[in-house]
């Protein structure tokens, strides 16, 4: 196997960015991601990254803390996550706030996942502004308390002519729920005349869905050890590239992300060709 020699790293030639070693980790204790991270995500990087953002429940109980420590926590995670996308030229990133399914946590956590918005906009807004950043949010918004539909809209009112990344929030999102949604307006459109079935196709069925103005997710994260989609994006990842952390969210930083970006950089997508 030949050896390839860039100092610090080294790497088999055949073997991917994973397999990057420095040459002194057991002395140094330098993080291989943290100068790797700085030239190899300038190529090929992905257009859309969407997060499942998990772990919090289980970090605040390592600590014996209440669940809602976690997700306070978990929201410097996003601040330091949307800054490195940007940084690294990522336009979109989705995160995973809150599920259709989220409700039937205790009443008390609902209500302080509410919350969140408000807190982490009201903080982070100027910020956001500055460096460009546009905020959306997509989801089932007429379930959603009006204190927290408000704090997201005027997010995404005041950041509407930004250019720069994309943060789009899912809240009160499910995957199957955004199709059911889909399948009857088509219904609908077909049943009053304004379309035959047969015009349905996956073009139609995209312009429908919430994302229907952005790309689908080059890349999926998820946080916490756990391998499932959680009926997260369930038609927009048909082609993505899954790539899963043991990681807990409110650990998770920039070089977890650049280390998601750099392994995806080394797989080849064929869509079902070779």
């Amino acid at each position: 196997m030949e050896l390839i020699e860039h100092a610090p790293y080294k790497l088999y030639k055949g073997e991917k960015a994973g397999a990057l070693v420095m040459n002194d980790r057991l002395f140094n204790q330098i993080n291989p991601w943290a100068e790797a991270n700085a030239t190899a995500v300038k190529v090929n990087t992905p257009a859309h990254v969407a997060i499942i953002m998990d772990g919090n429940g289980r970090w605040a109980k390592k600590r014996g803390l209440p669940r809602v420590a976690g997700h306070r926590e978990g929201m410097k995670a996003i601040t330091k996550v949307v800054e490195k996308a940007h940084e690294l030229g990522i336009k979109y990133l989705t995160l995973y706030a809150f599920s259709t399914e989220n409700w039937k946590r205790p009443k008390s956590e609902v209500n302080f996942l509410m919350q969140l918005p408000e807190r982490f906009l009201a903080k982070e807004l100027p910020k956001l502004m500055k460096n460009n950043v546009q905020v959306r949010m997509m989801g089932d918004a007429d379930k959603l308390p009006d204190h927290t539909l408000q704090a997201v809209q005027e997010a995404v009112d005041a950041t509407a002519e930004n250019t720069g990344i994309v943060l789009n929030f899912a809240l009160n999102y499910g995957g199957r729920h955004e199709l059911v949604h889909v399948v009857q307006e088509l219904a609908r459109d077909v049943e009053e005349g304004r379309m035959k079935a047969e015009a349905i196709d996956e073009e139609l069925i995209t312009s429908r869905l919430y994302t229907n103005q952005i790309p689908d997710p080059d890349l999926l994260i998820r946080t916490s050890g756990e391998i499932r989609l959680s009926n997260f994006m369930l038609w927009q990842l048909a082609y993505a590239e899954f790539w899963f952390t043991e990681t807990l969210w409110p650990d998770f930083n920039e070089d977890g992300l650049a280390e998601a970006v750099i392994e995806y950089q080394q797989r080849k997508r064929r869509y079902g060709g070779v």
